[in-house]
């Protein structure tokens, strides 16, 4: 399997992920006052990648929403808005410095 299939959602993936984060965005309009629903979806199906990463930040147990949009750019960024840290990235070290700084304490 190559890399770039292991980056690409299938379409029901895609249609899934995109009815959770359309019903999360109209639960918390507070968070993206100003930005359009129609308007993020169209760009994240323009951009398979992004759709794919936030895909891999709700299998971790998050909740990913829109909280920003850069017009200049047309760039939206999406935070992951859970309450918790996600139990599928709890013990996640991505700093080896880090962590081996932490292990010798």
């Amino acid at each position: 399997m190559s890399t770039k299939s292991k980056t690409k959602l299938t379409t029901q993936q895609s249609v899934s992920l995109l009815s959770t984060l359309k019903a999360r965005f109209e639960e918390n309009m507070n968070r993206h006052e100003g930005v359009v629903w129609e308007d993020v979806e169209t760009r994240l199906q323009r951009d398979p990648a992004k759709l794919w990463s936030i895909h891999e930040m709700v299998q971790t147990g998050g909740e990913p929403d829109v909280v920003g949009h850069d017009k200049a750019a047309n760039h939206f960024a999406f935070y992951d808005c859970s309450l918790q840290t996600p139990k599928g990235r709890k013990g996640a070290c991505y700093d080896r410095e880090g962590l081996e700084g932490f292990a010798e304490r």
